[in-house]
């Protein structure tokens, strides 16, 4: 009888044994935080994309949802001049996002604090087909023989341009100067001074006043860098690197041409000539209906034309709770279909979306012949400003010699030498 009681409570104990681990399965929940279908995730997803960025976003989000009916993705949007700072605070909380946006100066300081998370699994993936990247758009991403990061966008800067403020002041515009041969530095400074006008500045390099990369198009087409290749000293104190800051202080100070710190003029406006951005700004200029506009390459220096590579990509952020759902948000985003749907605003790093019609046709957009000759053309010219881990602080010390320069306090050579003082020791 004792016997049969015992066999009858450890049947008992292996029936609700099973029953408990076939609810685990049910929920999902296993260690390292991957979980089942049933079990409702939310994860967030970070970018600094403005309100057309955004409701592509959307859109995308809406179809992933559809596909995984158990994730709901939180988008949260913060300012670009904010968002490295933010990104650190929220490790040291340990409340990072579960993926994010990443700029090409962001990665080297994110990777050195161990904040982005391997997704080189990615590689193995068939049908995600890795091999349709460009390889170079990769090399940001890459250490170690581990991959970091999914590239989204691969723009190079271009010219926007006022047509018709060439057109009022009968000059020839930056395409018709390509054509010609003669669109150079020298060149852009005179146009620039020519269309200039009372309210309406010739050009503009600042997308804000805390964005002054855009000068080291000139800086490189005259031979100069502003690092060393080791990365190890400062080197935009140089001629090359003064003749930069003096061209700005000319065209501010001299021919007025170009706008004052502090003045807010943007280029929807229709009181800018010429206006630098990576073309992602395209989709803003879409919606200018004022004025007919355009975009050109860069001008060339002595040593060639070398626009400013923007590069941005997707980071998987380590401390997720739920790493699978994550990896599978950030490969559709970076799928062909996500890629597709961002390319509405962003250089393609896939070669597939790049050839494609969906590409170059949107709606607004600028000649394709444009498109041709100041993006696609120009990716085999275009630099990568590599980052550096304490990049913070010497974009903080380059933007206090900017201060200087928009103040009038100091000379160029000054400026750049106070720089060099600073940051130098910051790359030791």
């Amino acid at each position: 009888m004792k016997r049969k009681l015992g066999i009858i409570f450890l049947a008992i104990i292996l029936t609700a044994f099973s029953v408990a681990c076939n609810r685990a399965e049910t929920s999902g929940t296993t260690e390292g935080g991957s979980n089942g279908k049933d079990e409702k995730v939310e994860l967030t997803f970070m970018m600094w994309g403005n309100e057309p960025h955004q409701e592509v976003y959307n859109d995308l989000i809406a179809k992933f949802e559809e596909k995984h009916p158990n994730i709901k993705v939180k988008m949260e949007s913060v300012p670009f001049p904010d968002y490295q700072q933010k990104i650190t605070v929220l490790a040291a909380g340990k409340e990072l996002p579960d993926v994010g946006w990443v700029a090409e100066r962001m990665v080297p300081q994110f990777m050195d604090n161990g904040l982005l998370d391997d997704v080189s699994s990615f590689k193995e993936d068939k049908e995600y087909n890795m091999d349709d990247f460009f390889p170079s758009t990769l090399d940001l991403f890459e250490k170690e023989d581990k991959l970091y990061g999914i590239p989204f966008s691969t723009p190079p800067m271009v010219m926007f341009y006022n047509e018709d403020l060439f057109v009022n002041a009968g000059e020839k515009t930056p395409n018709e100067h390509v054509e010609a041969g003669t669109w150079n530095w020298e060149q852009f400074e005179k146009s620039a001074k020519a269309v200039s006008a009372d309210g309406v500045y010739g050009a503009n390099f600042f997308r804000d006043w805390n964005t002054w990369i855009a000068l080291l198009s000139h800086t490189w087409s005259y031979g100069g860098d502003l690092f060393n290749k080791e990365q190890t000293k400062f080197t935009w104190n140089s001629p090359e690197g003064e003749e930069t800051i003096k061209m700005l202080d000319r065209m501010m100070f001299e021919d007025t041409s170009h706008p004052k710190a502090g003045e807010q003029v943007s280029f929807e406006s229709g009181k800018i000539g010429m206006f630098f951005d990576v073309y992602s700004y395209v989709s803003r200029a879409r919606e200018v209906k004022d004025f007919a506009w355009d975009i050109a390459p860069l001008p060339e220096g002595p040593e060639g034309r070398f626009p400013m590579l923007g590069q941005a990509g997707y980071g998987l952020f380590k401390g997720s709770k739920y790493p699978e759902e994550a990896k599978e948000l950030l490969k559709f985003f970076t799928s062909q279909e996500g890629i597709t749907a961002t390319s509405t605003f962003f250089v393609p790093p896939r070669e597939s979306v790049l050839s494609s019609d969906e590409f170059v046709n949107q709606p607004n957009n600028p000649p394709v012949e444009s498109i041709q000759r100041a993006v696609i053309d120009e990716m085999d010219n275009a630099r990568l400003q590599a980052g550096h881990s304490e990049w913070q602080k010497i974009d903080s010390a380059i933007q206090f010699g900017f201060d200087e320069l928009f103040g009038q306090l100091k000379e160029p050579d000054d400026i750049l030498k106070g720089m060099e003082e600073k940051i130098n020791p910051l790359m030791k």
